[in-house]
């Protein structure tokens, strides 16, 4: 038998087997996952981190999300006028409802079947029945502007109001404050439910010479079991929580390994708390975090 005529079909069949059997074991990490961290990973005293996932490319500017219902979650993102319904269980988009063109939305809120997306200028978008084929769609202005840069909204469903604070300076560079607004009339509340003092002594290791700089929120949500105030910043992350006073209970510094840029935050109905991260060095993400 001359063998020399087979040399090339046994090295394409053997190079064929290498190639299986390589691919056989490289595993690429889908780029929309859960991770569920069977032993909670603690990272101080404060908290610890159970869950967390992995959102898509298109939700990479995250910039605010409200619980909704059956493990799914409402957010926008700060580029475009989208909301995205995200369901924690199955890992991905489910929905998307467009209300606006581009601009710079920066917190959301649900209410029953009607979404409040807030813009950075103060302006915010009311989308009644947002889930339905044919949203109605509207818009109010708080007396915030650009000049204050409002990322922060949030529903207390006992006084039937939303919750604003600026991100920038208040009224007074000496307080950041909890403002209300009615949702039957969208006025806006004169003077603050709550004021966080910049020069509280809770504070006091993050004091900056421009004191309005001290304490920067991007996020706002009411604990629904104790009506705590969590109020989450993002440009130098950490948490900062509330009696319903305006007493500051506790600050917790959050690490940036994990929270590269906290911009979202909201409770399920049994106190579940969830945070958004914007993209970093890692893809944007919702953990579900354990306060202690």
């Amino acid at each position: 038998m001359n063998l020399k005529k087979y040399i090339p079909h046994i090295l394409i069949i053997i190079l064929a087997i290498i190639v299986i059997t390589s691919c056989a074991n490289t595993y690429t990490k889908p780029t929309n996952s859960t991770t569920e961290v069977t032993t909670p990973k603690t990272l101080n005293d404060n908290y610890s981190i159970i869950k967390k996932w992995e959102l898509p490319e298109i939700l990479n500017e995250v910039s605010g999300i409200s619980w909704l219902s059956e493990n799914t979650i409402a957010c926008v993102e700060d580029e475009d006028g989208i909301i995205f319904i995200y369901d924690l269980k199955k890992q991905k988009i489910i929905q998307q409802i467009l209300f606006a063109g581009v601009g710079d939305y920066e917190g959301i809120t649900v209410n029953g079947d009607d979404a409040y997306v807030m813009r950075s200028d103060g302006l915010i978008y009311e989308v009644l029945r947002f889930r339905e084929s044919e949203p109605t769609i509207s818009t109010f202005q708080t007396e915030f502007t650009a000049d204050n840069n409002i990322e922060t909204l949030a529903l207390d469903i006992k006084r039937k109001s939303l919750i604003v604070t600026p991100k920038d300076r208040d009224r007074s560079d000496n307080f950041k404050g909890l403002y209300y607004i009615s949702l039957n009339s969208r006025m806006m509340d004169a003077t603050p439910a709550v004021r966080i003092n910049m020069d509280d002594a809770a504070l006091k290791d993050f004091q900056k010479k421009k004191v309005y700089r001290t304490f920067n929120p991007s996020d706002v949500a009411i604990h629904p079991k104790t009506g705590q105030y969590y109020v989450l910043e993002g440009r130098n992350p950490k948490l900062v929580i509330l009696d319903s006073d305006g007493t500051i209970e506790k600050v917790i510094e959050l690490d940036t390994n994990d929270f590269a840029q906290p911009e979202g935050i909201t409770f399920n109905p049994d106190g579940r708390l969830f945070i958004s991260n914007e993209a970093g060095k890692d893809a944007a993400n919702i953990l579900e975090v354990i306060i202690r």
